[in-house]
């Protein structure tokens, strides 16, 4: 596996190996012993998720507070996204950076890993997509925050799109950085 570091402290972009003939491909999607040894940690997963979205959906800026803080790791299996991952981390020496990384059709084996601390949206690019990420603590509503994914202070440079990006009403209306509960 080819591990590359990103601008984001902990953040990785996790590349396996992948065995490709006339028939198609084979990889190890996920192998929790190369991927504990890729980040120097113990990782436990508890829960895989699967989102599918049209062109134009943007997802994000989402996280969750601790104790339910979720570490993720991040792969398309169809079709192309623009993931973004924010630094919420007040200590981490990338503190407020983020990181847009094109995942799918034209890279269509990476796989990122977010440590948790940082905020996560991504913006389809093609005609729909499906993303598969699996977490290190489970879905709590009650820890579930949001950061505005065109807050200025942040900066995120989005893919020019055909027309507005599609969002969720709690993605258009979220708090920018400022007002937003961080991670120590």
């Amino acid at each position: 596996m080819n591990v590359l570091r990103t601008a984001i402290d902990g953040m990785l972009i996790l590349e396996p190996a992948v065995f490709d003939d006339a028939r198609g491909f084979f990889m190890e999607s996920y192998n929790a012993r190369d991927f504990d040894k890729a980040i120097g940690a113990e990782v436990r997963f508890v829960q895989d998720n699967h989102s599918r979205s049209a062109y134009g959906v943007l997802r994000g800026m989402h996280y969750q507070l601790p104790p339910h803080a979720q570490g993720k790791l991040v792969r398309v299996v169809q079709g192309e996204v623009f993931n973004v991952s924010v630094d919420l981390r007040r200590s981490s020496p990338s503190f407020r950076r983020w990181v847009g990384i094109a995942l799918g059709e034209g890279r269509p084996h990476r796989v990122l890993w977010l440590p948790p601390g940082l905020a996560h949206g991504f913006l389809v690019t093609s005609a729909s997509a499906d993303l598969l990420y699996k977490t290190t603590a489970y879905y709590a509503p009650q820890a579930e925050r949001c950061l505005r994914w065109d807050d200025p202070a942040v900066g995120i440079a989005w893919p020019a799109l055909a027309g507005a990006p599609r969002l969720a009403e709690r993605d258009a209306t979220a708090p920018r950085l400022t007002d937003c509960p961080l991670f120590d």
